[in-house]
């Protein structure tokens, strides 16, 4: 397994000697530090994958060496080393984020199996970030492909809004970009960290809708064998995007009027009151005002929504920008179907 390192940290030069020697002998790369000063000195030269730490150094603890690796280098996974009598400080040690905990005398077998676990985790923890820089890079607006002015002010009007709570409606026809640009707004928010979760309202039924969004607790209507959690405690700390808002029923309507004004549901059948930090974006190829004037729509939540409203242009309104989609997609599909790039002729 290819590691960044592994930093031991013991005032004991006996037992940091040893455990360098040990775990260089199994194939890793070591770096000693005997107190908490070397040992944040080593990490700001060099990238570790995994800390080992004794609880007690001299010039601090082990849980504030742990505390500074969470704070600073969350990639980095931490074991604690600690004595026989104090396996309860361990024990807090794996609540404030530590991977797990040794006791002394260390134990070669187990050294070994820790630290193979650990490496494991720490890997994963490295894939996952990786993933998430993937995602922010795809859904980023630099994605976007647009010269024309009007997509430039929405650019603008995202960077400026992005980080604020506020409830943002999006029109436009049917393959402007809604969803796109939604999540766009989610990963340049300060949210982009937590989920960002799509429903379609009119892809379905009203009879469930509102269990999809709100959850429903078992035996609240016939299938309902267990409970479910909604999409709207799902993206708790996050966004929630709801297409085709228009289709939404006027019973649907209140419960979710309710939810944008107090951040607060009852999932169906329950009388226990949730409450969330959802950050709403809605989309819908209707004209909303035209909807709340024919009664099919509600006023006040059409108020709630339309706090920030982003009118996506069509591309028949924007024709500069049809060559650039063009050779964006013939490229995509040349490297998805392993084909030499062709010309489009005017």
């Amino acid at each position: 397994m290819t590691t960044n390192g592994i930093l031991i940290v013991d005032d004991d030069k006996i037992i940091l000697d040893s455990l360098c020697e040990f775990l260089k002998l199994e194939g890793y790369t070591t770096v000693g530090a005997d107190s908490y000063k070397i040992a944040l000195s080593r990490l700001q030269k060099q990238r570790f994958s995994l800390v080992i730490t004794d609880v007690n150094l001299p010039d601090a603890s082990g849980f504030e060496l742990l505390n500074h690796i969470k704070q600073n280098y969350p990639q980095t996974v931490v074991i604690i080393v600690t004595g026989y009598g104090t396996i309860e400080s361990a024990v807090e040690a794996i609540k404030m984020g530590a991977y797990d905990y040794l006791t002394k005398p260390v134990i070669d077998d187990e050294l070994r199996l820790t630290v193979e676990r650990a490496l494991k985790q720490q890997s994963l923890i490295s894939e996952n970030e990786k993933l998430k820089s993937q995602l922010v890079h795809k859904y980023s607006l630099e994605n976007i492909i647009s010269q024309d002015y009007k997509m430039a002010k929405i650019f603008d009007l995202v960077e400026a809004v992005a980080d604020s709570r506020s409830n943002i409606l999006m029109t436009g026809a049917s393959g402007t970009g809604k969803t796109m640009l939604a999540r766009a707004v989610h990963y340049r928010s300060g949210r982009k960290e937590k989920p960002f979760i799509e429903v379609s309202c009119g892809a379905l039924p009203e009879t469930l809708l509102e269990s999809e969004l709100f959850g429903h607790v078992k035996g609240a209507f016939t299938g309902a064998i267990s409970d479910k959690q909604g999409k709207f405690l799902a993206a708790d700390g996050g966004t929630i995007f709801l297409d085709e808002i228009s289709s939404a029923s006027a019973a649907l309507q209140v419960k979710l009027l309710r939810v944008i004004q107090d951040r607060q549901f009852e999932p169906v059948g329950s009388n226990k009151t949730i409450t969330v930090d959802t950050r709403v974006i809605v989309a819908s190829n209707r004209n909303m005002m035209e909807e709340v004037k024919q009664g099919r729509f509600r006023e006040d939540l059409y108020y709630r929504l339309n706090v920030i409203m982003i009118n996506l242009p069509s591309l028949c309104e924007r024709p500069a920008d049809i060559p650039l989609l063009a050779q964006q997609f013939m490229k995509n599909f040349c490297i998805s179907h392993n084909r030499t790039k062709l010309g489009i002729d005017k």
